[in-house]
This record gives structure tokens, sequence and C-alpha cells, in this order.
């Protein structure tokens, strides 16, 4: 079962979702962060978006700085799903 980060009721109504999906074992760890059919990588490692495309400035400031302030408990939770994967691995930064 995938999980869902608890936003702001803003966020929530602007559309966003952030999540930990399924069947993610082999990429690098990291939340999905969406909006209608955009998706963003956000990597836990890196504490940045992994992908190019869609472009990162179309997320809100207040979305990103929500996921730096939960980071340990997205972390937990990433550890928890994936452990043969874990964020403080031999691929951190």
């Amino acid at each position: 079962m995938p999980y869902n980060l608890d936003l702001s009721d803003e966020l929530k109504n602007s559309g966003w979702k952030v999540k930990i999906r399924e069947k993610e074992r082999a990429e690098p760890p990291h939340v999905s962060v969406m909006k209608k059919q955009e998706t963003w990588r956000w990597g836990l490692r890196e504490q940045a978006f992994l992908d190019k495309k869609p472009p990162a400035w179309l997320v809100p400031k207040e979305l990103i700085e929500h996921l730096q302030a939960n980071l340990e408990k997205l972390i937990a939770e990433w550890d928890s799903k994936y452990p043969h994967n874990p964020v403080n691995s031999e691929g951190e930064k």
C-alpha cells in the first residue's frame, strides 16, 4: 500500500499529492509529487528533483519546504517499505 504524506488543505485542494508508491524498490529512494497528470520524483538522498521534466519550478515552494520538514518521516517510511534499498546506503551523497 502506498504511503501518503499529509499536506495542508490548501495544497490538497489545489490537487497536490505526495506518495511513496509501490513497486519502486529498484529506483533511487524518492517520493512522487503529483498534480493531475504530472509527476515529479523528489530524491530522498539528494533532497532535490531527480528529473528535468516536468520542470521543478512548477512545484510550490511551500510543498518543497514541507518535504524538507518531513524528511526524517519520509526516510523512515521508504526504509521500512524498501529495506534492501535504504536511503542511507552507498548511493548517498
